[in-house]
């Protein structure tokens, strides 16, 4: 198998299974509703956001159409950059990487731009998928489903610590997504092995 067919076997793999996992949260909880998978370390918690990886958000409308567009164009740069790397038979091992990158970023815009079409909403009733009085947004406006959560410690800042003593922490606070972990993955492994990755 040539790497440009394992390439696109991965890239459908991931967005297959981030997919999957998102309508099944979607058409099966409501916001803010978790399965404890292992006690209170692992938990399935339905969330959904307009913004960035981890929850991070850009606010107002005009703030959506804005990261989506941004989205767009950078899957299409992550794509013109794959298949360069693909004809000029750079390392497996880079064009591995960006593959994964690349399905993670498909994978969040498909929630961006049609989810708000095709779903209704989740606040405080399981969503239906192609309702007849139409989705909960338009194109573009969708809201990104988030579901893995590691609040692997908890506990309370000490007093003596300006600012935040005596608050609490969460460490893993953010929820994500299959997507999000595959970009995180992803741009870890090209940090980690550059010199590998970029010879020349």
């Amino acid at each position: 198998m040539t790497i440009a067919k394992k390439s696109i076997l991965l890239i459908l793999l991931i967005i297959i299974l981030d997919q999957a996992l998102k309508i099944w949260v979607k058409t099966n909880m409501f916001l803010g509703q978790e399965y404890h998978i292992l006690g209170n370390w692992f938990i399935i918690h339905f969330i959904e956001n307009n913004g960035m990886a981890f929850g991070m958000e850009i606010a107002g409308k005009f703030g959506k159409i804005i990261l989506s567009l941004f989205r767009i164009g950078a899957v299409v740069g992550i794509g013109w950059y794959l298949i360069h790397l693909i004809k000029q038979k750079a390392s497996t091992g880079l064009i591995i990487t960006i593959s994964v990158i690349m399905a993670g970023a498909l994978g969040n815009i498909i929630d961006s731009a049609f989810y708000g079409m095709i779903f209704s909403n989740s606040y405080y009733h399981v969503a239906s998928m192609f309702p007849a009085e139409g989705g909960y947004s338009s194109f573009l406006h969708g809201q990104v489903v988030d579901m893995f959560y590691f609040p692997v410690l908890k506990g309370t800042f000490p007093d003596w610590i300006p600012f935040r003593g005596g608050d609490n922490f969460i460490f893993f606070r953010p929820v994500f997504n299959i997507a999000d972990s595959s970009i995180t993955v992803g741009v870890t492994l090209i940090l980690i092995f550059q010199k590998r990755f970029f010879k020349k």
